[in-house]
């Protein structure tokens, strides 16, 4: 594998992102006492941040790439919604494939951080299946002209419904567009002939009713061929946290110990995986390579505290030093 060539090529991809959509809302400050009306941390905030998350994290991921992301999701004509789309307009995001819902709260997770680490993550939401689903998959099938490859990035927040998941997927292998899916329990049945399927440990065990022992790879590989003979996919990229990334191909299974670094928070650090995993699927390299570079760029970001995009130039030297 040629990774300078490989990289190169990052900047000619097209990618759709269809998914849940929301902020990071982040309130930094100092812990100095324990507040007297409770053994709780009194947290002393000194800054406000907001940032685009979930599936637009997903799109900055890939921007930092050098990708061209296109991101097909739906948000409320809330506040937060104006905010949200403000924010993609200073990030260079397209808002081609944003559908606002009158009767939609724009998804927000707050988290306060002190001390280095998360004190608390205060969710404001709504999970119903969105009401204009038609108009939607239609939104979404209008911008698959020219795209390299396509995530469904599932947050069970409402935007992914069976109806739309099998539509896209169904268009897209009639396209002949690769599909990459980052699931969650609700639908997690629903991504059939997709072509690689990511889901995390707790994701592949409440998804499939089973359980297996974390440590012992047979019983992985049980598992994930399992799935992916279940679901028709032709890959299964699981994530296993501090142990890395296994992939379960047709042709092979192989397992990535996560390549050692100073993790300090692994928020968004599922984001990255699938951009990078997605860029790749785009490029057709080999699947094991595929997944060694997944490992890698999410065990970058997780040296970062809160949600940030992957640092391409990083993700590069460190490729061209752990991965020949």
């Amino acid at each position: 594998m040629d990774i300078k060539t490989l990289f190169q090529g990052f900047n000619e991809k097209k990618v759709l992102i269809i998914g849940d959509a929301m902020i990071d809302a982040y309130m930094w400050g100092e812990v100095n006492r324990i507040s007297p009306e409770a053994p709780v941390p009194v947290v002393e905030v000194k800054k406000h941040e907001n940032r685009l998350g979930g599936a637009a994290n997903v799109a900055l991921n890939l921007k930092a790439l050098g990708a061209n992301p296109f991101l097909c999701s739906v948000i409320g004509t809330d506040e937060r919604g104006r905010l949200f789309e403000k924010l993609m307009k200073e990030s260079n995001l397209s808002t081609a494939g944003i559908l606002t819902a009158n009767k939609r709260k724009t998804t927000i997770k707050t988290r306060v951080i002190a001390e280095n680490k998360h004190q608390l993550r205060i969710d404001e939401e709504e999970t119903f299946p969105i009401v204009h689903a038609e108009e939607f998959l239609k939104l979404t099938i209008n911008l698959m002209n020219d795209i390299d490859v396509i995530i469904l990035q599932d947050y069970n927040k409402g935007v992914l419904t069976p109806k739309i998941i099998e539509g896209v997927i169904a268009y897209a292998n009639k396209k002949g567009i690769p599909t990459i899916v980052d699931p969650k329990k609700l639908n997690f049945n629903s991504y059939k002939n997709c072509t690689i399927f990511k889901p995390n440990l707790a994701e592949i065990k409440a998804g499939m009713k089973i359980d297996f022992d974390d440590n012992n790879i047979a019983e992985i590989e049980q598992a994930t061929t399992k799935l992916r003979k279940q679901l028709s996919a032709k890959g299964v990229l699981l994530t296993l946290s501090e142990r890395g990334i296994c992939i379960n191909s047709e042709k092979k299974f192989k397992h990535t110990s996560a390549f050692k670094k100073n993790i300090i928070d692994v928020s968004g650090a599922g984001d990255t995986v699938i951009s990078v995993a997605s860029l790749c699927l785009a490029s057709n390299i080999d699947y094991t390579d595929l997944s060694m570079l997944s490992t890698l760029a999410g065990g970058i970001v997780c040296e970062e505290v809160g949600v940030v995009p992957i640092n391409k130039e990083k993700l590069l030297k460190q490729a061209l030093k752990h991965i020949s």
